[in-house]
């Protein structure tokens, strides 16, 4: 197979397009041998450490603070640690970091873990669900879901024993961060002690400096800046379209292994099935490697793995330097006339793509191999519509009911769903009868609303109960 990559104005790969203020002769050719560095010096080589101060000070004076920064700064392991060590953890209280992926929250975890000296699971650890490692007296930084924390709110409606909350990857808009940013924009009115910190790898940072800021507290919502990555990422493209991104990219890892030397390859695909038959497309090419080659050891990372299975490839997430992006992702939509969910593949957004390729400039400069051609690139939506705006939303406003918030129309949301998608699932509740004709949860949809599952699943749950068998 033949792998044509091209850059506009060059003969080879590589393209400074996500950073602009970069020069190609400026790429450096040597990256710093981190394993050889204490935990203490590689936090300092962060971008975001001279900006430690700054942000703390705002903490202290601002009640939400959104922080922009690109991919590879540091700002999910780092600044839940500056809280923790300016004392926001004290008294018992704890500094929480959402996840929109389960993959992320017990990734990064790891890692906190081991840069603040502690096992997992006591001063750091983790929540997910069916998944509780974590010490309900020791944790004092505790990363989860952003799900796990919003039904949190179902036992404990002012979230009181934290200090701080970190919403991470707020731009990506999963249903979830944008029910918990409305949540807890209430529960400020009530705790503003409570310290809130959106953070976001774009520059849409406005929409939610203007969703927080509230007239009757002037300056409570402020923007913090981070500078970009720490080393350049240079960006190729195919010259024309592939039939089959997924063999693509199994022949590209193969050669990248074979003649770019040392440094871990990242390969993005839309799910378990594309990323098996990578593996086994890469299972049949790895015998035809030279023995002089390094050996290349295919990781398979996705949310269906086992946590353990998941870790072994998340360890070695700080040393990629070349990132493949097939260029599509699969996201929830919902249909409400025919009330039919559905998982389609479709093209990935300008801002997913160019946080793709941050992933290869962590630790030294790296090369992001796009599947496509630039006109395609050209072509995507700046970003994905926000989760609430195309899911079902029985769930979610079953749970919004369970917390007390009957009119949804009174809800402030950040992005507000379809009004037919909100009709369909209350019609939905009110005829399996967890809504009452008031608008009220009834004492089924009340329970319903405490399982962690989906309402169709928690319903048959609730009617099978003990009294449905006989033993013998």
């Amino acid at each position: 197979m033949s792998l044509k990559f091209w850059k506009p104005g060059t003969a080879g790969p590589g393209s400074n397009l996500d950073r602009a203020t970069e020069v190609e002769g400026n790429v450096v050719q040597s990256a710093p041998v981190y394993s050889s560095l204490s935990v203490q010096s590689q936090r300092e080589r962060l971008p975001i450490f001279k900006h430690r101060e700054r942000l703390l000070y705002c903490v202290e004076n601002h009640g939400v603070i959104i922080v922009v920064g690109q991919t590879g700064c540091g700002k999910t392991t780092q600044i839940p640690q500056y809280l923790y060590e300016a004392g926001w953890a004290a008294e018992g209280s704890i500094i929480a970091c959402t996840q929109p992926r389960r993959v992320a929250a017990t990734s990064v975890a790891t890692r906190v873990a081991a840069e603040v000296g502690t096992v997992l699971g006591d001063e750091v650890g983790y929540t997910i669900r069916f998944e509780d490692v974590s010490d309900k007296e020791r944790t004092r930084i505790l990363y989860m879901t952003d799900g796990m924390l919003f039904r949190e709110t179902l036992v404990d409606p002012l979230l009181s024993r934290y200090s701080a909350i970190m919403i991470d990857e707020a731009h990506e808009r999963s249903i979830y961060t944008d029910l918990l940013l409305g949540v807890l924009k209430k529960i400020r009115r009530k705790r503003p002690s409570l310290r809130l910190i959106v953070s976001s790898a774009t520059l849409d940072a406005t929409t939610f400096l203007d969703y927080f800021t509230d007239s009757t507290v002037p300056n409570d919502a402020t923007i913090v800046s981070l500078e970009g990555r720490m080393y350049p990422v240079e960006v190729a493209y195919l010259e024309e379209p592939t039939p089959d991104y997924v063999r693509m990219a199994a022949q590209l890892s193969w050669n990248i292994n074979l003649r770019q030397g040392p440094g871990d390859i990242l390969v993005f695909l839309t799910g378990r099935e594309e990323i098996d038959r990578c593996l086994d497309e890469l299972s049949e090419m790895i015998p035809m490697l030279p023995k002089s080659v390094p050996r290349l050891v295919p990781l398979a990372l996705h949310a269906g793995l086992p946590t353990d299975e998941q870790l072994k490839a998340s360890v070695t997430i700080d040393g990629i330097k070349y990132v493949v992006d097939c260029g599509f992702v699969k996201i929830r939509t919902y249909n409400p006339t025919t009330a039919l969910a559905s998982l389609p593949t479709v093209p990935t957004s300008i801002a997913s793509a160019t946080q793709r390729a941050g992933r290869a400039g962590r630790t030294s400069p790296g090369v992001c191999y796009r599947l496509y051609p630039l006109s395609v690139f050209e072509s995507l939506p700046y970003s994905t519509p926000p989760e609430v705006t195309r899911v079902d939303m029985t769930t979610p406003i079953l749970q919004l009911k369970s917390l007390g918030i009957d009119d949804l129309m009174k809800f402030e949301w950040v992005s507000a769903p379809p009004a037919e998608i909100v009709l369909r699932a209350l019609e939905g509740l009110v005829a399996a009868g967890m809504v009452g004709e008031d608008g009220r949860l009834t004492p089924m949809g009340q329970q319903v609303a405490e399982c962690p599952v989906e309402v169709g699943i928690a319903r048959m749950v609730s009617y099978i109960s003990p009294r449905h068998f006989s033993f013998k």
